[in-house]
C-alpha cells in the first residue's frame, strides 16, 4: 500500500481549488469593466488578489487585503497600490479590530461610484471585526475561544459572531452602498451560501441563535447591535468550493489508475462518529480510493493539546483500523492549518497506533486531552502543507487495498 499516492491525490485537490486559479478563471470568462478598487479578506486573500491582478492588471487601481499572519506574499507586498494587513486567526484580537476599522475607513474614503471587487474566503470572520460600543478585544477573544471549543457547527458559530459585529450580517455591504460591487467567494460552508461565508459581510441571513449558550454570552448578545439593515444588491459568485477540490482529487486518483468512490453526504457532527462512518463505508465499499469532505465538530477540554479536528479524526480512524493492512486514511484541512497547530492533518494506517506507542505516546490519553498532534508526530503521520492558497473545508481520502 503506497501512502504517497494519497498525498499526490490531496495535492491535486488543493491545486484545483487554489484561490488564484479560481479567481483568474472566473475573471477571464467574465471580465468586469474597470477601473475597480479591490477588497480581499480571508485565508486565501493574497492568492485571490493575485488571480485578479493576473487578469485585470492596471484596471485595479488600489486595494485593501487582510490576510492571516504569515500568509502574505512578496509579489503582492511589492505592489504599492495594495495595502496588505496581517491579522489574527483563528482567535480574533486587537489586530482584527484594527483591520476591521481600517477596512471601514478605506471604504468611506472611496470616491462616489467607485466599482468594487470584493474577494472573500473562509477565515474572514476572525480577520476583520468592528465592535459596537461597550465591547472590546477581551470580549471578542472570550467569545471566540468559547465558540471554537463549543462543539457548534459553523452555522452556530457564525450565527453568534454576526450578532456581535458592526461588519458582519451585511453591514459591510451597507457601508458600500452606492458602489457597484462584484463579490467572488471561496466557500468553506455547506451549501455555499455567501450569507454564511465569513459570517455574511455582504449579505444577511435569517437564523436563530444556538440553544444552551452561557448566560454571559447571552448578555453580550443582548447588548449587541440591532439587526442589520436591508443590504443593497451585490453580484455574488462562488468560484471555488469543496466540490471543486474533490473533483481534483477524483481526477488525479483515476489518472493514477484507482477506482474512485465519492461519498457525497457531507461529513459533519462529532469527530468520533465521523471516523466510524469513514471506516464503515470503506469496509462496505469497493477497493480503491474513497473521498469525503465536510467539517466535523469537537468539544475541547479546558486546556487542549496540539492539533485540531483533522488530526483528531485521523487518530480516531487509526484507532479503528489498528492492526489492519488493507486501509489507510488521510484527513486534511484544505487551508493547511488544523486547529492550534501548523500541521494540516494526518495520514494513518493500520500500523499508526503501534508506531505512536513505540514513540512514547498513548492514543487514548491524546484523544482525551485533544492532543492528537502529539501522537501523530510520534507515529510519523502528520501532514504539513504550509499555507495552501485555498480554504474549502476538510478533505478525507481513504485507500482500500485492491486484493490480489
Amino acid at each position: 500500500m503506497d501512502r504517497h499516492d494519497l498525498l499526490t491525490i490531496l495535492e491535486a485537490g488543493l491545486e484545483a481549488a487554489d484561490g488564484r486559479r479560481c479567481v483568474r478563471e472566473f475573471l477571464l470568462d467574465r471580465r468586469p469593466q474597470g477601473p475597480l478598487t479591490l477588497i480581499a479578506v480571508g485565508k486565501a486573500s493574497t492568492a485571490m488578489t493575485l488571480g485578479a491582478v493576473d487578469v485585470l492588471g492596471a484596471a485595479l487601481d488600489g486595494g485593501y487585503v487582510v490576510t492571516p499572519l504569515g500568509h502574505g506574499d512578496e509579489a503582492l507586498s511589492a505592489m504599492p497600490r495594495f495595502r496588505t494587513v496581517p491579522s489574527s486567526h483563528p482567535v480574533p484580537d486587537q489586530r482584527s479590530l484594527e483591520a476591521g476599522d481600517g477596512l471601514l475607513s478605506f471604504v468611506s474614503a472611496m470616491a462616489p461610484g467607485t466599482r468594487v471587487l470584493v474577494l472573500i474566503s473562509g477565515g474572514a470572520s476572525s480577520l476583520v471585526e468592528s465592535l459596537p460600543a461597550g465591547l472590546d478585544a477581551g470580549d471578542l477573544s472570550r467569545v471566540n475561544q468559547f465558540l471554537l471549543g463549543s462543539g457548534l457547527d459553523i452555522f452556530g458559530v457564525n450565527g453568534v459572531r454576526r450578532r456581535l459585529s458592526m461588519l458582519k450580517d451585511g453591514r459591510l455591504a451597507a457601508a458600500l452602498r452606492g458602489h457597484p460591487v462584484l463579490a467572488l467567494y471561496l466557500s468553506d460552508v455547506e451549501g455555499d451560501d455567501p450569507a454564511w461565508i465569513g459570517s455574511g459581510l455582504l449579505s444577511r441571513a435569517k437564523s436563530a441563535l444556538p440553544s444552551g449558550l452561557p448566560d454571559w454570552l447571552v448578555t453580550l448578545i443582548d447588548s449587541g447591535p440591532p439587526p442589520g439593515l436591508p443590504t443593497p444588491p451585490v453580484e455574488s459568485h462562488v468560484v471555488g468550493n469543496l466540490a471543486r477540490a474533490l473533483d481534483g482529487c477524483e481526477d488525479r486518483a483515476r489518472r493514477l489508475g484507482f477506482p474512485v468512490t465519492r461519498h457525497d453526504e457531507w461529513l459533519r457532527g462529532p469527530v468520533a462518529g465521523a471516523a466510524d462512518r469513514i471506516v464503515s463505508e470503506m469496509d462496505d465499499g469497493r477497493a480503491g480510493i474513497h473521498l469525503w469532505g465536510g467539517e466535523t465538530t469537537m468539544i475541547l477540554p479546558a486546556a487542549p493539546g496540539r492539533g485540531g479536528r483533522n488530526q483528531h479524526l485521523a487518530l480516531c480512524c487509526a484507532t479503528a483500523i489498528q492492526g489492519r493492512d488493507d486501509l489507510a486514511v488521510l484527513c486534511c484541512a484544505t487551508d493547511g492549518v488544523d486547529g492550534n497547530s501548523e500541521d494540516a492533518g494526518g495520514l494513518v494506517d493500520g500500523q499508526s497506533i503501534r508506531r505512536g506507542r513505540d514513540g512514547g505516546a498513548d492514543p487514548a490519553d491524546c484523544l482525551r486531552r485533544a492532543d492528537s498532534g502529539t501522537f501523530l508526530e510520534a507515529a510519523g503521520d502528520l501532514i504539513f502543507t504550509g499555507p495552501t492558497s485555498t480554504n474549502v473545508n476538510d478533505v478525507v481520502i481513504g485507500l482500500k487495498a485492491v486484493s490480489g
